[in-house]
């Protein structure tokens, strides 16, 4: 169900960044084609035989929607998606073709939560949160297990980070086996909510703006239990991505590498390219967490840059 996904070296982007090295981990390879998949597996899989027979469901901008319907149905278990007119319909689509039900209502991410609490109660469904829980965040965590044992000797880590289940699992368990290992926090311009969260000392609402990186968006709940705590004491460092950086880092995916990433994936290899983080002489790990992506919105990228 879950795939160890690779570690590519990437010597070009090393130069033009003065790192010693750079590595891509490579999640857009992932099953479900995102990192998702890992929390949603660790969560579902731990649920106990009355909570399956109950079913799930979960609110997303996408990816974490796809990975619950992807492990429930494979689990035989009923899975109810809640998502915002906001979301692609492309993603909508990939959902539905999963087995999943869809409840689409509200035009924000926080707006399908609602509807997503509003369902849960009235059906008895059990919740799969897209971030804020321990099984979520350590499932996510398990990506930083894997690039230890493919690189040991890593500096950094250039995590996305939107709800915060990413970054505080991955950072985590990094900094419990190599406490200097430093971790840069990668948040959109447009709605960066855990960022404005943090500055505030307390969960806050941000409006949310069409971006290509719209797997970032969305808030990370006025109820947050774990995550806003564990990104305030795990990032080392926070950096804002522009919409041309992330537009300049999928042209350079396609153009070096010859994979597609969606925008969010984008974002660390936007960062390096723009030379938005001091990373001299460092072995950086920046991670590609999707392919989730509209093929008709990726040609547009791409032509954009040609």
């Amino acid at each position: 169900m879950i795939l160890q996904t690779p570690l590519r070296a990437c010597e070009d982007l090393a130069e033009k960044c003065g790192a010693d090295s750079v590595h891509l981990k490579l999640e857009c390879l992932q099953n479900t084609g995102s990192f998702k998949v890992r929390g949603a597996a660790n969560k579902i899989l731990s649920l106990n035989d009355g909570e399956k027979k109950s079913g799930v469901i979960t609110f997303s901008t996408g990816n974490h929607g796809k990975a619950v319907a992807y492990v429930a149905g494979r689990s035989g278990i009923k899975s109810v998606i809640c998502l915002s007119e906001h979301v692609a319909a492309y993603r909508v689509a990939m959902i539905k073709a999963l087995g999943a039900e869809i409840s689409l209502k509200g035009r924000s991410q926080d707006e399908a939560e609602k509807n997503y609490q509003l369902l849960m109660a009235s059906r008895g469904l059990i919740p799969v949160v897209p971030f804020d829980d321990p099984l979520i965040i350590a499932g996510q965590g398990t990506i930083a297990l894997e690039i230890l044992s493919q690189l040991p000797d890593t500096d950094v880590m250039l995590i996305q980070l939107s709800g915060g289940g990413l970054l505080a699992g991955m950072a985590m368990v990094a900094k419990s086996i190599n406490p200097s290992i430093y971790i840069v926090g990668l948040s959109l311009e447009r709605s960066p909510a855990m960022l404005e969260s943090l500055k505030a000392g307390r969960p806050v609402q941000v409006e949310e703006k069409d971006t290509l990186g719209d797997s970032l968006l969305g808030g990370i709940g006025f109820d947050n239990r774990f995550t806003l705590s564990m990104v305030d004491k795990f990032a080392d460092e926070h950096v804002l991505i522009s919409e041309d950086e992330i537009k300049d880092g999928m042209y350079y995916m396609f153009e070096k590498h010859r994979l597609i990433v969606e925008g969010a994936a984008a974002v660390g290899i936007g960062a390096l390219l723009h030379q938005k983080i001091n990373l001299g002489g460092k072995k950086v790990v920046t991670l590609l967490s999707g392919s989730t992506i509209d093929s008709e919105e990726y040609i547009r990228v791409i032509q954009s840059r040609l």
